[in-house]
């Protein structure tokens, strides 16, 4: 392989939003573990990684004029290691891949339906509600998705202490995950709910929705 093409391959890893894709697949994991053999929870994982790929693509190539004005040069696409064309390709092939191996995976019909439903909602949130006082629902809905796909996959129901907790935590995440570029998305008219409250309150809030994901499992599990 070629320096070029080692530089495209790092590029398509960045532009996956690597360290929380990577995050996301080992919570997927460890929750399949529950309820699906080693092999199984790895093919479930591996479907999971696949959609993963295709929501931090596309976010990517949708906010590419944003990120470009802004200078975010540590973007794949505004620092020019890989195309528009390239990363539309890939978001193609991460789609269909995501929902073969997800079918073929033990998430089954049942399962791969709400896997999707997650995706939908991630691409919503990339496409407009970042931009509304709506931009955690898309958090609330994804997140709260993924045990409910590994659950019912295996025939049952998730439990309610583990959803909740899903949904108040990477709610956490959203206010924290906005804070590097609150300034530069205000001067682009981007106000979702984060730019709204600002930068103070949005730490405050994630705070809170954290500390009460944490109760809420310690709560349920007092042996932890």
């Amino acid at each position: 392989m070629g320096q070029q093409g080692g530089s495209q391959i790092v590029g398509l890893l960045k532009a996956s939003h690597f360290g929380p894709t990577m995050l996301v697949v080992g919570i997927t994991y460890v929750l399949s573990r529950t309820q699906f053999s080693a092999s199984d929870s790895l093919f479930i994982a591996f479907a999971i990684l696949l959609g993963q790929f295709f929501v931090g693509w596309s976010n990517d190539l949708i906010d590419f004029p944003r990120d470009s004005a802004a200078l975010r040069v540590k973007k794949p696409l505004v620092a020019g290691t890989i195309t528009e064309a390239a990363l539309g390709i890939s978001i193609g092939i991460a789609l269909l891949s995501a929902l073969i191996v997800s079918l073929m995976s033990p998430l089954g019909v049942n399962g791969t339906a709400i896997h999707f439903l997650g995706l939908l909602s991630a691409t919503a949130y990339n496409l407009k509600l970042n931009s509304t006082l709506l931009s955690v629902v898309p958090y609330i809905v994804s997140f709260g998705a993924l045990p409910w796909a590994i659950y019912v996959a295996a025939g049952t129901k998730p439990p309610m202490w583990m959803v909740l907790g899903f949904i108040l935590i990477s709610s956490a995440f959203h206010f924290l995950n906005v804070l590097k570029d609150l300034e530069s998305d205000i001067a682009q008219g981007v106000m979702g709910l984060p730019q709204v409250l600002g930068r103070r309150r949005s730490i405050a809030m994630a705070l809170f929705l954290a500390g009460l994901g944490v109760l809420v499992v310690v709560l349920a599990n007092p042996r932890l």
